[in-house]
């Protein structure tokens, strides 16, 4: 019965986060739209996490009251979920303004190296185990490599057009986005902000995963999370763009749409992050950021009519395999992990 449930709570994670780093793509899509029509990055994260705290209020509430095995939120926890909550709110601006500086396509590449880094900083706290001898940590070592080349091939090599289609099923989206990238796109800076960017949301991974062994309830550190992340990110857009009073003024058009849908979308994307953390380690939650460059891909030539190369699908098919390596990897060690509770506790039921 017992692996059974882990089975159906394995297939309940991955739909999750497949949907997730699905509704990702189209939030990236519907924010680009935004900006274009005037939308500031620091306008659309101030309003986007206190709606995402009002949202997570509710639950968090029920939860709370409900949840009487948890410890108490100490001052200790708090200020763990600070540090996350600056760190979060850091990595996002940073972000925001290399794209500015360079491109969408850049960020995506640049992005590859988060399951690495991820990887290397859960070996060296001790979250994730690599030995050469257990079939399971090479497949994860890998399946972590073989995704990122793969990532890489979708990003940076097209090839053959394998696929053209005649007109998007949405022409609309189309006439909304903005051009990927300017003439005047400074790319030295854009790359190193981006990089920073992507050294950070690992160190994030990590954090999340030390706090939810202290405090294993996903609802709760969300709320604190966006919490404490709706006081700093006002601060960093007061002192950034101090004589622009435009920040507060939201227009009733598609950029009040792109900050209501995010602070809904966001919330939950956080939530279901920090329960897969929780369950399965930094390095699971890492290895589905390559998959969602395969789902923009596809989700381009569907909905957007972009053309579709054969980069396209020999990466596809490199990430498909290296996050089947990484999956199988993680299942192997947890199968190791419950036989040996399962013959400890039957060694002491023989004791006794």
């Amino acid at each position: 019965m017992a692996s059974v449930s882990l089975h159906r709570r394995d297939a309940m994670l991955m739909t999750a986060m497949l949907a997730t780093e699905t509704g990702n793509v189209a939030m990236n899509t519907l924010f680009k739209a935004a900006t274009s029509k005037g939308l500031s990055s620091y306008t659309y994260l101030i309003y986007s996490y206190l709606i995402g705290s009002f949202v997570l209020l509710v639950p968090y509430i029920f939860y709370y009251m409900k949840s009487r095995s948890l410890p108490p939120l100490s001052f200790s926890i708090l200020c763990k979920i600070g540090v996350l909550g600056l760190l979060g709110s850091t990595y996002l601006i940073i972000g925001f303004i290399g794209i500015e500086y360079s491109s969408p396509t850049l960020a995506s590449a640049i992005s590859n190296i988060n399951p690495a880094i991820t990887f290397i900083l859960a070996i060296i706290f001790r979250m994730e185990k690599a030995s050469f001898n257990e079939r399971s940590s090479v497949a994860k070592i890998v399946g972590t490599i073989v995704s990122l080349v793969g990532a890489l091939v979708v990003v940076l090599y097209h090839g053959h057009r394998l696929f053209a289609p005649s007109s998007p099923s949405f022409p609309q989206l189309r006439q909304l986005l903005p051009p990927l990238a300017s003439s005047n796109s400074d790319w030295i800076i854009g790359g190193c902000l981006l990089a920073i960017k992507d050294t950070l949301i690992p160190v994030a991974f990590i954090l999340q995963a030390h706090i939810m062994k202290t405090y294993p309830e996903p609802v709760t550190v969300s709320f604190v999370y966006f919490l404490i992340a709706s006081i700093f990110t006002p601060l960093f857009g007061i002192v950034a763009e101090k004589n622009n009073p435009s920040l507060w003024i939201i227009h009733f058009d598609i950029t009040m749409v792109c900050i209501v849908v995010g602070g809904i979308f966001n919330s939950g994307y956080y939530t279901i992050h920090l329960w897969a953390v929780c369950n399965k380690g930094p390095v699971y939650l890492a290895i589905f950021r390559p998959l969602s460059i395969l789902i923009a891909v596809i989700m381009g030539a569907i909905f957007l009519g972009d053309s579709f190369y054969l980069g396209s699908l020999v990466g596809g098919i490199l990430i498909s395999l290296g996050f089947y390596s990484v999956i199988w990897g993680k299942a192997e060690e947890e199968k190791t992990q419950f036989l040996l509770l399962s013959s400890e506790e039957a060694h002491l039921l023989i004791k006794t």
